[in-house]
């Protein structure tokens, strides 16, 4: 499965959730500041009552060497210097394969991904293989292509020059119109969890 960042489908409920994020001075998202403890938290995390026991030692050390290669990299998701959220990923030029997600408060990996998208947008990415098949990723654009189509288009893009792989706030507006920080008042870890979740909830 793959997401065409074009066809990205942001809904109103996490549109809320991403401007009220990044007007909040006390949000942030950081990209490679933590990426061992994202991958750890990813291996601990629990879907469907099962633990993802795929992210086995082996493959996370081989992941932490593809970091050092510079070719993994993590999105976080940080409320109060507290890491939230999170996804890492490989991307060699601009072939992007989603490996997996995380999060610690609601939304804290959708607004990671968000990241990603936006990120991706900026540096004329337009894929991100998502590997597997998931209701929440056809919710957000998500579909299945022809597995030559996908070689076709994974080869091309891994040919590109590397995109700067930094995140900084003005890329928001990639999705949605920035709205100035000052129009939100400081909040403790307590209020912005509160506020991220009343948005959803609408």
């Amino acid at each position: 499965m793959t997401l065409d960042v074009r066809q990205f489908k942001l809904h109103a409920s996490l549109k809320k959730t991403l401007t009220k994020f990044a007007n909040a001075p006390n949000c942030e998202i950081r990209v490679d500041s933590a990426f061992e403890q994202v991958i750890h938290a990813c291996a601990s995390s629990v879907r469907n009552g099962h633990a993802r026991t795929w992210i086995v030692p082996s493959m996370i050390q081989a992941y932490l060497d593809l970091h050092h290669a510079g070719l993994a990299h993590s999105v976080e998701t940080w409320i109060d210097e507290r890491l939230v959220g999170g996804l890492y990923c490989v991307g060699i030029g601009h072939a992007v394969f989603g490996e997996s997600m995380f999060h610690r408060v609601t939304d804290g990996s959708k607004i990671a991904l968000a990241a990603l998208v936006s990120l991706c947008r900026h540096s004329n990415i337009f894929q991100i293989d998502c590997q597997q098949n998931t209701k929440h990723l056809l919710t957000l654009g998500a579909k299945e292509i022809s597995r030559q189509e996908f070689i076709q288009k994974m080869l091309y893009a891994s040919q590109q020059p590397n995109p700067e792989w930094r995140f900084w706030p003005q890329l928001w507006s990639e999705l949605f119109a920035i709205v100035p920080r000052s129009s939100v008042a400081h909040m403790d870890m307590a209020q912005t969890n509160a506020y991220l979740n009343k948005s959803t909830r609408r």
